[in-house]
């Protein structure tokens, strides 16, 4: 018995790219650092928090590449000079990726009290009905 994949069901055609795209899905840093949110903000919309305490906007860096959102951040160390009894905050880069659909489009992004909130929209295409002609043979 022949075993399908999910991409290779005869009726899927086309989403060949869906395989490649769990594949890159799972690959995606998973640590749980900085922690997130993501919540549905409308019918189309959608916002990613992360919580960013510590960090300036400079200090961080957002991207879209390859459909995939990418979130950087990088503390520069002011240690320098300081003399530390207890140091328990801890200057860290990170990086957060998430897969992107098509159709969703990075609608803008603001820093808030430690909250770094990106706002996320999917354009809804208009349904288009095709009529297709039978040519005949002969």
């Amino acid at each position: 018995m022949t075993k399908l994949t999910f991409a290779a069901h005869p009726f899927l055609l086309g989403f060949d790219q869906l395989e490649r795209l769990v594949e890159r899905t799972a690959k995606s840093a998973t640590e749980g650092y900085p922690p997130f949110n993501i919540e549905q903000s409308g019918d189309n919309a959608f916002r990613i928090t992360l919580a960013v305490a510590g960090f300036r906007e400079e200090d961080l860096s957002i991207t879209v590449e390859d459909r995939q959102l990418v979130i950087r951040g990088r503390q520069t160390d002011e240690a320098e000079g300081r003399i530390f009894l207890h140091r328990g905050i801890a200057a860290r880069a990170f990086q957060k990726a998430f897969v992107l659909a098509d159709g969703v489009e990075v609608a803008g992004a603001a820093m808030e009290h430690g909250l770094l909130h990106i706002d996320l929209r999917r354009m809804v295409p208009e349904t288009v009905v095709q009529t297709i002609r039978i040519n005949g043979r002969g």
